[in-house]
């Protein structure tokens, strides 16, 4: 099994040791993004729709970096820190997941650095 590693400057650096993304056997695994900018090295929109729009250029850009579209995703995986942002998140997330994958979003206690909203998927190559 060969795995390759995904990084584009495109997206925030990882900032732990993990990888943007991962292909392995023809599926692309992104790990989660927070609304960072990467212009800017931190998070600039303070409410979800800014996030949530932020976090679905993240994850495009690595996805793009993998030779994939998002059209290409399978699986996505939502992380709320307030469920009730539920029906704003979904208006953004729904302009670029046109493709409607399966989904799972849950509220969590906290995310990384005070985001709103993380995403993590699995596309298919």
């Amino acid at each position: 099994m060969s795995m390759k590693k995904i990084h584009t400057d495109e997206a925030p650096a990882a900032v732990g040791p993990y990888s943007q993304a991962i292909e392995v056997n023809g599926l692309i695994f992104c790990s989660g993004q927070i609304a960072i900018d990467p212009t800017v090295g931190k998070i600039v929109a303070t409410e979800i729709e800014g996030q949530a729009d932020q976090c679905c250029r993240n994850v495009e850009a690595v996805l793009r970096a993998a030779g994939v579209e998002l059209g290409s995703v399978v699986k996505t995986t939502c992380f709320l820190a307030e469920i009730g942002d539920f029906k704003k998140f979904n208006a953004v997330y729904e302009k670029y997941f046109v493709g409607k994958p399966a989904r799972s979003c849950v509220a969590v206690k906290d995310l990384p650095a005070g985001a709103l909203c993380e995403i993590e998927l699995i596309a298919a190559k």
